[in-house]
Protein backbone atom coordinates (compact mmCIF):
# COMPACT_ATOMS: atom_id res chain seq x y z
CA UNK A 1 0.00 0.00 0.00
CA UNK A 2 1.19 3.68 -0.35
CA UNK A 3 2.60 6.46 1.76
CA UNK A 4 0.01 9.11 1.98
CA UNK A 5 1.24 12.38 -0.16
CA UNK A 6 1.10 14.65 3.03
CA UNK A 7 2.00 13.45 6.22
CA UNK A 8 1.64 15.01 9.75
CA UNK A 9 2.13 14.31 13.57
CA UNK A 10 2.32 16.46 16.58
CA UNK A 11 5.55 17.89 17.45
CA UNK A 12 4.89 19.61 21.27
CA UNK A 13 2.78 22.43 20.66
CA UNK A 14 3.35 22.31 16.71
CA UNK A 15 2.45 20.20 13.90
CA UNK A 16 5.10 18.97 11.21
CA UNK A 17 3.42 17.87 8.23
CA UNK A 18 5.58 16.57 5.34
CA UNK A 19 4.97 16.54 1.50
CA UNK A 20 5.45 12.99 1.09
CA UNK A 21 6.34 12.08 -2.58
CA UNK A 22 10.48 12.77 -2.75
CA UNK A 23 11.30 10.65 -5.37
CA UNK A 24 8.89 13.16 -7.54
CA UNK A 25 10.38 16.27 -5.64
CA UNK A 26 7.40 16.60 -3.87
CA UNK A 27 5.90 17.73 -7.39
CA UNK A 28 2.24 19.40 -6.34
CA UNK A 29 -0.16 17.15 -8.02
CA UNK A 30 -3.80 16.91 -7.55
CA UNK A 31 -3.78 14.41 -4.75
CA UNK A 32 -0.98 16.24 -2.67
CA UNK A 33 -3.37 18.88 -3.51
CA UNK A 34 -6.49 17.08 -1.47
CA UNK A 35 -3.78 15.45 0.76
CA UNK A 36 -3.14 19.07 2.15
CA UNK A 37 -6.65 20.37 1.77
CA UNK A 38 -7.51 16.81 4.52
CA UNK A 39 -4.74 17.63 6.54
CA UNK A 40 -5.95 21.31 7.11
CA UNK A 41 -9.45 19.96 7.15
CA UNK A 42 -8.21 17.62 10.46
CA UNK A 43 -6.61 20.65 11.91
CA UNK A 44 -8.18 23.94 11.54
CA UNK A 45 -10.30 24.24 15.06
CA UNK A 46 -7.67 23.00 17.20
CA UNK A 47 -7.22 25.14 18.84
CA UNK A 48 -3.73 23.81 20.84
CA UNK A 49 -1.66 24.10 18.10
CA UNK A 50 0.64 26.82 18.13
CA UNK A 51 2.42 26.70 14.27
CA UNK A 52 2.48 24.11 11.55
CA UNK A 53 5.77 23.71 10.07
CA UNK A 54 5.47 22.39 6.94
CA UNK A 55 8.27 20.91 4.76
CA UNK A 56 9.37 18.34 2.04
CA UNK A 57 10.30 14.72 2.43
CA UNK A 58 14.13 14.11 1.64
CA UNK A 59 16.68 16.46 0.88
CA UNK A 60 15.93 17.31 -3.13
CA UNK A 61 13.05 19.43 -2.46
CA UNK A 62 10.51 21.22 -0.55
CA UNK A 63 8.37 21.08 -3.91
CA UNK A 64 9.52 21.71 -7.31
CA UNK A 65 6.30 22.79 -8.50
CA UNK A 66 3.54 21.61 -10.03
CA UNK A 67 3.12 18.15 -11.43
CA UNK A 68 4.35 19.08 -15.55
CA UNK A 69 2.63 16.25 -16.71
CA UNK A 70 -0.71 16.99 -15.14
CA UNK A 71 -0.14 20.93 -15.82
CA UNK A 72 -0.05 20.18 -19.62
CA UNK A 73 -3.87 18.80 -20.00
CA UNK A 74 -5.18 21.91 -17.66
CA UNK A 75 -6.94 23.97 -19.39
CA UNK A 76 -8.73 27.37 -19.25
CA UNK A 77 -11.29 25.78 -17.06
CA UNK A 78 -8.99 24.47 -14.95
CA UNK A 79 -7.12 27.61 -13.85
CA UNK A 80 -10.58 29.08 -13.47
CA UNK A 81 -11.16 26.67 -10.53
CA UNK A 82 -8.09 28.16 -9.25
CA UNK A 83 -7.11 24.67 -7.98
CA UNK A 84 -3.21 25.18 -6.04
CA UNK A 85 -4.54 29.12 -5.58
CA UNK A 86 -7.13 28.22 -3.41
CA UNK A 87 -5.80 25.22 -1.18
CA UNK A 88 -2.50 28.07 -0.48
CA UNK A 89 -5.41 30.70 0.26
CA UNK A 90 -6.31 28.23 3.35
CA UNK A 91 -2.54 27.77 4.13
CA UNK A 92 -2.29 31.57 4.58
CA UNK A 93 -5.61 31.68 6.49
CA UNK A 94 -4.85 28.57 8.81
CA UNK A 95 -5.78 30.32 11.99
CA UNK A 96 -1.63 29.73 13.42
CA UNK A 97 1.26 30.88 12.56
CA UNK A 98 2.63 28.40 9.53
CA UNK A 99 6.96 28.20 8.94
CA UNK A 100 7.91 26.76 5.81
CA UNK A 101 10.80 24.52 6.18
CA UNK A 102 12.62 24.27 2.79
CA UNK A 103 15.58 22.32 1.62
CA UNK A 104 16.74 22.15 -1.94
CA UNK A 105 14.28 23.11 -4.09
CA UNK A 106 11.40 25.56 -3.79
CA UNK A 107 9.99 26.36 -7.52
CA UNK A 108 7.07 27.65 -8.92
CA UNK A 109 3.94 26.37 -7.23
CA UNK A 110 6.64 25.37 -4.77
CA UNK A 111 7.58 28.74 -3.96
CA UNK A 112 3.97 30.29 -3.72
CA UNK A 113 3.52 27.30 -1.18
CA UNK A 114 6.09 28.61 0.64
CA UNK A 115 5.30 32.55 0.05
CA UNK A 116 1.69 31.59 1.77
CA UNK A 117 3.24 30.50 4.27
CA UNK A 118 3.99 33.08 7.23
CA UNK A 119 7.56 32.33 7.69
CA UNK A 120 10.72 30.46 5.93
CA UNK A 121 13.30 28.86 7.42
CA UNK A 122 15.95 27.82 4.76
CA UNK A 123 18.60 25.50 4.00
CA UNK A 124 21.87 26.84 2.53
CA UNK A 125 21.40 24.14 -0.60
CA UNK A 126 18.02 26.30 -1.12
CA UNK A 127 17.16 27.18 -4.43
CA UNK A 128 13.45 29.54 -4.69
CA UNK A 129 12.09 31.29 -8.00
CA UNK A 130 8.84 30.98 -10.49
CA UNK A 131 10.46 29.89 -13.71
CA UNK A 132 6.08 29.57 -14.85
CA UNK A 133 7.24 32.07 -18.05
CA UNK A 134 9.76 29.39 -19.36
CA UNK A 135 6.93 27.20 -19.70
CA UNK A 136 4.36 29.56 -21.33
CA UNK A 137 2.37 30.31 -18.66
CA UNK A 138 2.64 32.51 -15.38
CA UNK A 139 2.71 32.35 -11.76
CA UNK A 140 -1.17 31.91 -10.55
CA UNK A 141 -1.41 30.57 -7.66
CA UNK A 142 -0.77 34.01 -5.35
CA UNK A 143 2.66 34.41 -7.14
CA UNK A 144 1.45 37.93 -8.65
CA UNK A 145 0.30 39.27 -5.47
CA UNK A 146 2.10 37.75 -2.82
CA UNK A 147 5.37 37.70 -3.92
CA UNK A 148 5.82 42.00 -4.19
CA UNK A 149 4.36 42.46 -0.96
CA UNK A 150 7.01 40.12 0.49
CA UNK A 151 10.20 41.46 -1.58
CA UNK A 152 8.77 44.52 -3.44
CA UNK A 153 7.23 45.36 -6.88
CA UNK A 154 11.04 45.76 -8.63
CA UNK A 155 12.56 42.38 -7.50
CA UNK A 156 9.29 40.43 -7.97
CA UNK A 157 9.09 41.72 -11.49
CA UNK A 158 12.96 40.45 -12.44
CA UNK A 159 12.18 37.18 -10.80
CA UNK A 160 8.49 36.75 -12.22
CA UNK A 161 10.13 38.36 -15.83
CA UNK A 162 13.50 36.21 -16.32
CA UNK A 163 12.04 32.95 -14.33
CA UNK A 164 15.54 33.30 -12.19
CA UNK A 165 15.85 31.60 -9.22
CA UNK A 166 17.67 32.91 -6.01
CA UNK A 167 20.04 30.70 -3.73
CA UNK A 168 19.90 30.49 -0.10
CA UNK A 169 21.39 33.62 0.60
CA UNK A 170 20.27 35.86 -1.84
CA UNK A 171 16.91 34.76 -0.65
CA UNK A 172 17.75 35.98 2.81
CA UNK A 173 19.12 39.72 1.35
CA UNK A 174 16.12 40.12 -0.29
CA UNK A 175 12.97 38.91 2.40
CA UNK A 176 12.01 35.55 0.93
CA UNK A 177 13.69 34.06 3.61
CA UNK A 178 14.06 34.93 7.08
CA UNK A 179 16.83 32.29 8.20
CA UNK A 180 19.38 30.57 6.77
CA UNK A 181 20.54 27.46 8.38
CA UNK A 182 22.16 24.02 7.32
CA UNK A 183 20.05 21.89 5.43
CA UNK A 184 20.31 18.84 8.31
CA UNK A 185 18.82 21.96 10.81
CA UNK A 186 16.35 23.37 8.90
CA UNK A 187 13.27 21.40 9.97
CA UNK A 188 14.22 21.54 13.89
CA UNK A 189 14.86 25.39 13.17
CA UNK A 190 11.54 26.17 12.57
CA UNK A 191 9.95 23.74 15.48
CA UNK A 192 12.27 26.06 17.64
CA UNK A 193 10.78 28.85 15.90
CA UNK A 194 7.93 27.22 16.87
CA UNK A 195 8.21 26.41 20.43
CA UNK A 196 9.66 30.26 20.64
CA UNK A 197 5.54 31.43 19.27
CA UNK A 198 4.33 28.68 21.74
CA UNK A 199 6.01 30.55 24.59
CA UNK A 200 3.48 33.38 24.25
CA UNK A 201 -0.71 34.07 24.30
CA UNK A 202 -2.23 31.66 22.01
CA UNK A 203 -5.24 33.57 21.60
CA UNK A 204 -2.95 36.80 20.73
CA UNK A 205 -0.49 35.41 18.51
CA UNK A 206 -4.14 34.15 16.02
CA UNK A 207 -5.50 37.50 16.80
CA UNK A 208 -2.32 39.18 15.38
CA UNK A 209 -2.25 36.98 12.48
CA UNK A 210 -5.74 37.72 11.40
CA UNK A 211 -4.87 41.65 11.69
CA UNK A 212 -1.37 41.15 9.97
CA UNK A 213 -3.51 39.47 6.75
CA UNK A 214 -6.36 41.61 6.58
CA UNK A 215 -4.64 45.22 7.00
CA UNK A 216 -1.51 43.64 4.41
CA UNK A 217 -3.57 42.63 1.73
CA UNK A 218 -6.37 45.09 0.36
CA UNK A 219 -7.59 43.63 -2.51
CA UNK A 220 -6.40 40.02 -2.53
CA UNK A 221 -9.91 38.59 -4.06
CA UNK A 222 -9.49 40.93 -7.37
CA UNK A 223 -5.99 40.31 -7.65
CA UNK A 224 -6.73 36.47 -7.19
CA UNK A 225 -9.75 36.42 -9.94
CA UNK A 226 -7.52 38.30 -12.43
CA UNK A 227 -4.63 36.26 -11.64
CA UNK A 228 -6.60 32.90 -12.64
CA UNK A 229 -8.32 34.87 -15.78
CA UNK A 230 -4.85 36.07 -17.72
CA UNK A 231 -3.34 32.07 -16.13
CA UNK A 232 -6.73 30.38 -18.04
CA UNK A 233 -5.69 32.15 -21.65
CA UNK A 234 -2.06 31.06 -21.09
CA UNK A 235 -3.56 27.48 -20.51
CA UNK A 236 -4.52 26.80 -23.73
CA UNK A 237 -2.10 28.83 -25.71
CA UNK A 238 0.29 26.88 -28.10
CA UNK A 239 3.17 28.25 -26.70
CA UNK A 240 2.10 26.66 -23.57
CA UNK A 241 1.79 23.36 -24.71
CA UNK A 242 4.88 23.20 -26.66
CA UNK A 243 6.98 24.39 -24.27
CA UNK A 244 5.48 21.73 -21.26
CA UNK A 245 6.14 18.74 -24.30
CA UNK A 246 9.82 20.24 -24.62
CA UNK A 247 10.32 19.72 -20.58
CA UNK A 248 8.47 16.77 -20.04
CA UNK A 249 10.64 15.57 -23.09
CA UNK A 250 14.00 16.61 -21.73
CA UNK A 251 12.81 14.88 -18.33
CA UNK A 252 12.32 11.66 -20.03
CA UNK A 253 15.59 11.76 -21.51
CA UNK A 254 17.35 12.92 -18.62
Amino acid sequence: MSQPRVLHERRGDAVLVTLNAPERRNAIDQEMVDGLHAVLDALWHDESIAALVLTGAGDKAFAAGADIAQLRERTSRDALKAINSGLFERIEEFPAPVIAAIRGFALGGGCELAIACDLRVVGESAKLGQPEVKLGIMPAAGGTYRLPRLIGLGRARELVYTGRTVDAQEALRIGLANAVVPDAEVVERALQLAAEIAQNGRLAVRAAKRSLNALSRPGQETARTFESSVQAVLFDSDDKKARMDAFLHKQKKG
